[in-house]
């Protein structure tokens, strides 16, 4: 194998501007707005990807007048259905890992391996880094160690059945298939599988790739795996896509019941012929590299995030199956207590692709006393599985409204409510310096373990956009460039729903009180102590607002600052702001 180099010269990585920078006023027009704020903040990366879309075009995606990138992809892979069935054997087959570095449980893999086996053929297995890609998807360095770290996993569970992983660091995103094309006309390969990813440009990419590939004699299989249920295949009563998560919910799960082979397993790729290792030397013998400089971790973060987060798909269905055993039948009554150890810690390998949705669908629902899927919130199980279903309906709304891969909030007019861009309080939130506990103690955790629990991400969430009325897409951007189980489609519909500009928006509504919310879900102050010590000394319900319960001295003395804002008044604010963006025209 030739070594493959190429250098990009004269990039330059976006950095968030310097959190001392002196407010600025707000846009006087839409045009303004759209080429100032966003770009100035770092929303959109222009290195990357052109001006927030405009509101027109993403009403035009609504009305099906653009063809979604999803469509493009079915459209290439039906078209071509006829070509690439009448290609013939090559050397070998191979299966591009992307989100799905595990060796159970992966439908493009298993049909890789069994055209292999089909043949006589052997399955070669490889994976592209992009530092390119991991910039422009705002990818944590945690999350690209962690990546990284599963993929030796994977290559040495791959090892065991004579196949090999090639991992290779491709610098420049654009050029990623004409390498892959190049690799498997090297290795003489006719068909390659991999499992479909459905953000805008990836499905793009596929489409193409699957077209492309024809040209070189190539059959490029693009499968559905990542969704328990494909997106698409559930319609409203009028056949439409569904924008509201519980009807969407409960036609999923009688979808499932209705079609319970859509969980069934699939089993791992059959071991290589002999000569594997004698034919491809050089392809066993890569080695992992390491992190792009600019997602590298210190030393320090490496040592700790390596115990708090060990990788690969052995580790992830030990976890799955100790959560079985032993939490999930009270998942539905401590789930939201961020103080606990209620839930099954599970999103970082989801993300990563070491475990399969449709695994964990499938052992939650065998370990059910009914042994099928409802929409029941009081019964663990079911309300576990229901919290995965999520990260399926986040995808379907993705697939359908593609704008929201854009920087477009679901419904287009809500992108003309006027945001705050307070660099020193933005500063003050991702610190976890707001004088909220329950906000600080959520920010202190993410910054310290790159996790955060739900309900404190909702919390967060919200006090950000409706309490400071800072661009939730600062928020989300935050999130992506700090969190382990950074995922597109999930952290989008999170921030949608917090900072009511996604589906089923709530703006008037879904208000969060600090308070209130901290001493509901942390009712003993545990969880706040742990991660705020200036308020460790504090033993009764004063930690929730020690400010207004009598320990002020305590804080003070401590370092602990004062509320940033006034819950009440921020709220009034928000509820005008949101109520005079709403009804401005959409144009």
């Amino acid at each position: 194998m030739i070594p493959y180099k190429r250098k990009e010269s004269g990039t330059t990585h976006p950095l968030l501007p310097d959190l001392k920078r002196p407010r600025t006023s707000q846009p006087t027009s839409d045009q303004q707005k759209d080429s100032t704020n966003e770009i100035k903040y770092g929303i959109v990366l222009r290195k990357f990807y052109p001006p927030e879309m405009i509101n027109e075009r993403a009403l035009a995606y609504n009305a099906g007048k653009i063809e979604r990138p999803i469509e493009t992809l079915e459209n290439a892979i039906s078209e071509t259905q006829p070509q690439r069935d009448s290609i013939l054997p090559g050397k070998c087959v191979v299966h591009w890992y992307k989100c799905d570095t595990r060796t159970m449980d992966n439908r493009a893999l298993h049909l890789a391996s069994e055209t292999a086996a089909k043949h006589q053929l052997p399955l070669l297995c490889f994976y592209l880094i992009s530092p390119q890609d991991f910039e422009a998807h705002l990818t944590a360095p945690i999350r690209v160690d962690f990546i990284l770290r599963n993929l030796q996993k994977l290559k040495e569970d791959l090892s065991e059945l004579d196949i090999p992983l090639y991992v290779e660091t491709v610098e420049r995103r654009r050029e990623l298939p004409s390498r892959l094309i190049e690799l498997c006309t090297i290795w003489g390969a006719s068909h390659v599988y991999c499992n479909a990813e459905y953000e805008v440009d990836e499905l793009r990419r596929e489409a193409t790739l699957t077209r492309s590939c024809l040209g070189k004699g190539i059959s490029f299989n693009v499968i559905h795996d990542t969704c328990v249920v494909q997106p698409g295949c559930l319609k409203s009563g009028a056949g439409g896509a569904l924008s509201v998560y519980s009807p969407w919910h409960r036609k999923w799960c009688a979808y499932l019941n209705e079609h319970p082979e859509q969980l069934d397993a699939f089993p791992p790729p059959k071991k290589n012929p002999p000569a594997t290792l004698q034919a491809y030397p050089d392809l066993f013998a890569c080695k992992i590299p390491d992190a792009p400089k600019s997602k590298q971790l210190r030393e320090e973060e490496k040592t700790r995030f390596h115990t708090m987060w060990p990788a690969g798909e052995h580790e992830a269905r030990a976890r799955l199956s100790k959560f079985i055993l032993e939490r999930i039948l009270k998942y539905h009554e401590h789930r939201n207590l961020p103080g606990g150890n209620a839930t099954s810690n599970l999103s970082a390998h989801l993300a990563a692709g070491t475990l399969a949705a449709r695994t964990v669908v499938r052992e939650a629902r065998d370990a059910a006393p009914s042994k099928r899927l409802t929409d029941d919130r009081k019964q663990g199980h079911s309300m576990w599985i229901g919290e995965v279903a999520w990260r399926d309906f986040y995808r379907h709304v993705l697939c359908h409204w593609p704008y929201i891969c854009m920087n477009k909030p679901f419904k287009p007019e809500y992108s003309n409510i006027e945001w705050e861009y307070d660099l020193d309080q933005f500063g003050r939130w991702t610190d976890g310096n707001t004088g909220f506990p329950i906000v600080d103690a959520a920010m202190r955790q993410a910054r310290h373990t790159g996790y955060m629990h739900n309900r404190c991400r909702m919390i967060v969430a919200s006090f950000l956009a409706k309490d400071l009325l800072i661009d939730w897409r600062m928020g989300e951007k935050w999130f992506m460039e700090h969190l382990i189980d950074g995922d597109f489609a999930s952290n989008n519909g999170g921030w949608g729903f917090s900072a009511s500009v996604g589906v089923d928006p709530q703006p008037y509504f879904r208000i969060f009180n600090p308070l209130l919310q901290s001493e509901k879900f942390d009712l003993e102050g545990n969880y706040i102590r742990k991660w705020i010590p200036e308020l460790a000394g504090i033993k009764d319900k004063g930690i929730h607002d020690p400010y207004g319960r009598g320990y002020a001295k305590i804080a003070e003395v401590n370092g602990y600052p004062r509320p940033m804002v006034d819950h009440k008044k921020a709220r009034e604010r928000a509820l005008a702001r949101y109520k005079a963006g709403i009804g401005r025209d959409t144009a």
